[in-house]
């Protein structure tokens, strides 16, 4: 059998993804426009969904574990009203409500003091969450319904305004990794004694990457992969100790050589090269300090 060609393209592209797509099907465009087998995504986004999707190429898939579990951002409308299989407008209708004494302050309410903060919630069965090494939504299509535990998420933020529609509301929430907008705008129906579903959905920012770095599908931007661990404590290495560390060497985590915070750290060797993610272990040097192991070494990686 034919071995594998190495990776040649190495980067991170962030991509508007449009609405009609999956992920992986952004994934799959990829591979083709870029000539690269070895492509990932970080945070899928449902098909009817918009916005950033972080997608790194090459050598870089090795540091999306470094992203896959940053904060995010999001606006959508809220339909009150009725309810559907998949909590969103993709789905089928299940209930209707009759919710037009619902006034905005009631929403305001009940988001204030309900789906703030930290907050235990249900993944939708159309999530692509496995159980038993099968994603949730598989199952949803076979017509079984697994029972699921509630999970704890942080909503940082959640403003929730009116609009021209007595019915509809304009959301924009701040959330940690793993939260459902679409439960949360059902969740929202439900404190509200009917029901509610999710529309037009847009994620506006993961971590740092926001909707105004992104590039269009059939135009890919190529980034540096550098832009995955930007956001790590950064240590530079002398030549000496660059080498060691090319060869997976454990590193003593001495401040006054610039290893600030508790880790991980991203690692660079002269002229300005990054080597790879470092983070503490529990052992002590003689001298006291902790030692740092490679977590990621991407240099003549491939």
């Amino acid at each position: 059998m034919a071995k594998r060609r190495p990776p040649q393209v190495h980067g991170l592209v962030l991509i508007d993804k449009p609405a009609g797509v999956t992920s992986h099907d952004v994934v799959n465009t990829l591979r083709k426009s870029l000539s690269e087998r070895r492509i990932g995504h970080a945070g899928t986004l449902d098909p009817d969904a918009t916005g950033v999707l972080v997608v790194a190429v090459g050598r870089a898939t090795r540091l999306m574990q470094f992203v896959s579990g940053s904060d995010k951002e999001y606006v959508a409308e809220v339909v009150l009203g009725s309810r559907t299989s998949t909590l969103d407008d993709s789905g089928e209708v299940l209930e209707t409500f009759n919710m037009s004494a619902v006034t905005p302050a009631d929403v305001q309410r009940v988001v204030r003091e309900n789906l703030t903060g930290d907050i235990l919630q249900v993944p939708p069965m159309v999530s692509a969450l496995k159980v038993d090494g099968k994603r949730l939504h598989e199952y949803a299509r076979e017509g079984v319904e697994i029972e699921r535990k509630a999970r704890p998420v942080h909503i940082s933020r959640f403003d929730i305004e009116a609009t021209d529609d007595p019915l509809v509301y304009r959301m924009s929430v701040e959330c940690s990794s793993g939260t459902y907008v679409r439960t949360l705008a059902d969740d929202l129906g439900r404190l509200l004694d009917g029901g509610a579903h999710l529309r037009r959905l847009r994620r506006t920012r993961v971590g740092r990457f926001t909707e105004e770095m992104t590039s269009a599908l059939e135009s890919p931007q190529l980034l540096s992969e550098v832009g995955l661990v930007e956001h790590l404590a950064r240590v530079d290495l002398d030549a000496e100790t660059a080498d060691r560390a090319l060869h997976g060497a454990m590193l003593p985590v001495d401040v006054t050589l610039g290893w600030v915070g508790d880790g991980p750290w991203s690692v660079y060797g002269p002229n300005d090269v990054l080597l790879g993610v470092y983070e503490p272990t529990a052992s002590q040097t003689g001298l006291g300090l902790t030692l740092a192991k490679p977590t990621v070494v991407i240099a003549f990686s491939g």
